[in-house]
């Protein structure tokens, strides 16, 4: 039996998004390579993880509009943010960015119920729950370096834990 054929619509909203997971792991990158520059190894190992998770969360995106019959058609990725003043500005950016994804998979998920694209749920079901990870990650790290401020001991503790966490995966 084939599998339930995805809509145009949902197929684009999907490439959309994927580009949008895509993007989101750039930024992270670069944000790892100013991390880096400025002395926090750990948090740039963090941020790398982070980046890799983007991409398998994107390629999740590719995998279901392909078994479905669907086409993959990432859009373009633009230039990131590089440079940052501190720190504490590169997480703000960071959790400003989830909270825009998890905006975008909250409207795909409408879109999803809309289009009455019950193959899609389970997907976007997983979305929902990971994003809510996403943002008390990056919300805790934020929170951390507001106490922290301009210590440069609990800055490299934060450095130091930061860069326990293990690799993604794939």
């Amino acid at each position: 039996m084939s599998p339930v054929q995805i809509t145009a619509t949902m197929q684009d909203a999907m490439n959309s998004q994927m580009t949008e997971e895509f993007q989101a792991g750039y930024s992270y990158y670069a944000m790892a390579g100013w991390l880096d520059r400025a002395g926090f190894p750990g948090m740039a190992g963090w941020m790398r993880a982070q980046a890799d998770e983007e991409w398998m969360h994107a390629k999740k995106f590719g995998m279901h509009i392909t078994d479905r019959g669907g086409g993959v058609s990432p859009g373009p990725l633009a230039a990131p943010k590089a440079e940052f003043e501190s720190v504490a500005e590169v997480f703000t950016v960071g959790l400003a960015q989830e909270r825009t994804v998890s905006t975008l998979i909250n409207e795909l998920y409408s879109l999803a119920l809309d289009q009455r694209d019950h193959a899609s749920i389970p997907l976007l079901d997983w979305f929902v729950a990971e994003q809510i990870e996403e943002e008390a990650n990056f919300g805790q790290i934020v929170a951390d370096l507001e106490l922290a401020a301009d210590d440069s001991r609990a800055l490299l503790m934060l450095d130091r834990e930061l860069g326990a966490r293990p690799a993604v995966v794939q």
